[in-house]
This record gives structure tokens, C-alpha cells and sequence, in this order.
């Protein structure tokens, strides 16, 4: 029987020339929005993870993107309790920076999870992120 944890996954953060992020909305909450995340599969390193996340949910690869930057630290947080999902208290992640390797890029948002996208200044979808979500969001992004 499995104890009560918390679920490992990645953040996926691709930044402008400008500072601005690449923000997507929820398909299932419209006008909330955040950036792509998704949980690190078994025998997977969070990098790993990372790269796939990001083609998954926003079709964005290696020939679209480089990757800069790793946040140096996990951010954990819970979900509330309606939503909690079996014995996962809440996600622990790894958050990885990307920046453009071309300007004209357009990323193709899954229609999944998410059905738009927009570039968004840091302040701006931290306003706009969950509020379980916030205190992560303002560690690793500096609010």
C-alpha cells in the first residue's frame, strides 16, 4: 500500500528576448493560465522529462528551443484538499529555463491541456497562476 506523497515532475519556462514567458491557458479552467509542467515517468531524469513535457504540451523541441538554465532546488506544493488525487498530497518539481532559438517561433499548444498561449510578463501570470501554485512560481521567478 503506498503512503502519502508527493508527485515528482518538471516546469518547462521558455523566455523571450524581452523577459517575457511563455504562458498557456487551461483547457479545462479558461483564463487560467501557467506554464507547461507534467510529472517525471520511472526510470526518467528530470531533464528528460523536461524536454518531453515541453513537446507534449506545447510542440516546442530542440530545433525550436535551447535549454539555459535549472533551477538549483525542488518547489513543493500541496493541492487543496477537494482535489487531491488518491494518495498524492501534491507535485514537487524541477524547473527548467529555455530561450528561443528563433524569434518566428510558434508554439502549438496540445488542445489537451492547454488551448492558447500568449507571452505574458512574469508579474502577469503569477497574478493569473492558481493560488496553490503562487508561492512556487514567486520562489523560482523572483516576484
Amino acid at each position: 500500500m503506498s503512503r502519502p506523497h508527493f508527485r515528482a515532475g518538471v516546469v518547462t519556462v521558455v523566455r523571450g528576448t524581452d523577459g517575457a514567458v511563455m504562458a498557456f491557458e487551461r483547457n479545462d479552467v479558461p483564463g487560467q493560465w501557467q506554464l507547461p509542467q507534467g510529472g517525471i515517468e520511472k526510470d526518467e531524469s528530470p531533464r528528460t522529462a523536461a524536454w518531453r513535457e515541453l513537446e507534449e504540451e506545447t510542440g516546442l523541441t530542440e530545433s525550436d528551443v535551447a535549454l539555459i538554465d535549472e533551477y538549483d532546488g525542488w518547489t513543493v506544493y500541496e493541492w487543496p484538499s477537494g482535489t487531491r488525487d488518491g494518495q498524492r498530497l501534491g507535485q514537487a518539481h524541477r524547473w527548467f529555463f529555455f530561450e528561443l532559438r528563433n524569434a518566428d517561433v510558434t508554439p502549438r499548444p496540445d488542445g489537451t491541456e492547454f488551448t492558447n498561449w500568449a507571452w505574458m510578463s512574469v508579474d502577469d501570470l503569477i497574478d493569473q497562476v492558481v493560488p496553490f501554485r503562487k508561492p512556487g512560481y514567486r520562489q523560482v521567478l523572483g516576484d
